[in-house]
């Protein structure tokens, strides 16, 4: 994921061949504190779960599903204080790892269908935050160096995570489409503006 959300590929969707195809949904967690440090032309974000379930799939049972499985994990704050690299990658690293992965390991025992990146990368990828990936390769060590060595002093960053996000990939953006409440007490609930659930 995604074209224009997300990470270890230069930019997703037909033109680099990530297999994005519309309907498919992804679970994130939006990063604000981030955006200003992200030179990948999409909004800062920590991946939960990419791919999830077709948005034809995604009907008024799994949402309840959702609601139920995301209260069932308290809130968390994520610092970022170090940078970490993939192959064509900078990125910010979350921590800790433990409550990202504790969401996309219950996710996909609930819905085992949902492989995370779609097996491309073996058992997955860690939780990151993409900063930059499309430096060309010859000259990515370079580039990435400098804008490491110029963001670290804006460095560490908190985020207080009490959301996550499903999106929706419409054929030529990722849509917002509802917003889930981690748990703590009465906000445990599903937040959703714009949602027809049968």
């Amino acid at each position: 994921m995604f074209t224009d959300d997300d990470d270890a590929h230069p930019s997703g969707g037909t033109a680099s061949g990530w297999p994005d195809v519309p309907g498919d949904t992804a679970l994130t967690i939006k990063v604000a504190e981030a955006d200003p440090l992200v030179r990948a032309g999409f909004p800062a974000h920590v991946t939960v779960l990419y791919p999830f379930l077709h948005a034809t799939r995604i009907d008024a049972a799994t949402h309840r599903d959702l609601t139920g499985l995301f209260a069932g994990h308290d809130a968390f704050t994520l610092t970022f204080s170090a940078f970490g690299r993939y192959p064509g990658v900078l990125y910010l690293d979350p921590w800790p790892h433990a409550p990202v992965t504790a969401l996309t390991k219950d996710l996909t025992l609930r819905w085992p269908e949902a492989v995370p990146y779609r097996g491309i990368f073996g058992g997955g990828l860690t939780p990151h935050l993409t900063i930059a990936n499309s430096a060309e390769p010859a000259a990515q060590q370079t580039a990435y160096d400098a804008l490491q060595a110029e963001l670290e002093p804006r460095l560490p960053l908190m985020c207080h995570v009490r959301v996550v996000h499903l999106i929706v990939w419409d054929g030529a953006r990722w849509q917002d489409r509802t917003a889930y409440r981690l748990g703590d007490g009465p906000e445990a609930t599903a937040a959703t503006a714009t949602d027809r659930w049968g």
